[in-house]
């Protein structure tokens, strides 16, 4: 029997502060895994493949995608009945057994590609991944519209993990939306574009020492001895203050430090959330 050891940030992703291990039945396959984890982190331990377009390894579960839904059986039930619950949400207990990829399973991420395939006709990832499931065209009426957006809200929960909050949902049903309603508060980290699981946020990361998101331009700032990009005024700043409030050396001389503290000790999510540019050492 394999033991599966936790994946991510002990405090973010596990119930469980212990050493307590539970076993697990999943695909057939018994196996130990931490308890308190995520059907899904175990699963991908595993090298078993459930499908999640709004999880990301440094960000809480959120569970809006709805693709990685699996079924499960607890002690105790009937041998006939079973349930379908979200693995980025279900923690691991004694005894769970688990089906990710039964007759079931894929008939409900069949009916959800068919919805985003209606919503976002555009996209090539859910084009892509409907396809695997058997939908060629939705059987719905299609947006007319070259957005991507599948409303995962990962660039929201990203922007938040940073520290700004600078980008919301707005509106409600087929006409929310993602933006930024205060402009101010964007400071061009590009975390949200890089993290976006369809590229439905358009960016120019370096256009002559210009970048351009959200409707947004800020200048660049790059490193004095290497000529490379460290970020915008906007997003040094931030580390700045983040890092000040910490108690951390900022030396105003060495800007090309900012890379350092945003590696080590920044914050680790930040850390695991951002592939921002980061200057040789």
């Amino acid at each position: 029997m394999r033991k599966v050891r936790p994946t991510l940030d002990d405090t973010a992703r596990m119930m469980s502060e212990t050493n307590e291990t539970v076993t697990i039945t999943i695909d057939g396959r018994d196996v130990e895994a931490p308890a308190g984890a995520y059907i899904l982190d175990v699963a991908g331990e595993l090298d078993i493949d459930i499908p999640s377009l709004c999880a990301h390894p440094g960000l809480e579960p959120f569970g809006a995608c709805r693709l990685c839904v699996v079924e499960i059986q607890k002690p105790g039930w009937d041998d006939w009945y079973r349930q379908l619950v979200t693995s980025c949400l279900y923690p691991v207990a004694d005894g769970l057994k688990v089906w990710t990829n039964s007759e079931e399973v894929r008939r409900n991420r069949e009916v959800v590609l068919d919805l985003q395939l209606a919503r976002v006709p555009k996209s090539d990832v859910i084009g892509d991944l409907a396809r695997e499931y058997g939908v060629e065209r939705t059987s719905y009426a299609e947006r007319d519209t070259d957005d991507t957006c599948i409303m995962c809200a990962i660039c929201v929960r990203a922007c938040d993990a940073v520290g700004r909050s600078a980008i919301a949902t707005l509106s409600r049903g087929p006409d929310k939306y993602v933006d930024v309603p205060d402009k101010d508060a964007c400071i061009g980290c590009l975390v949200c574009a890089h993290l976006c699981p369809t590229d439905a946020i358009a960016f120019v990361a370096d256009d002559n020492g210009k970048r351009t998101i959200w409707d947004k331009q800020f200048d660049l700032v790059t490193d004095e001895r290497t000529g490379e990009v460290l970020g915008t005024p906007e997003y040094l700043e931030h580390v700045r203050q983040r890092a000040t409030d910490r108690g951390l050396r900022w030396p105003d001389e060495m800007k090309h430090e900012s890379a350092k503290v945003k590696r080590r000790t920044y914050s680790s999510k930040l850390a695991r959330v951002g592939r921002i540019e980061e200057p040789a050492e």
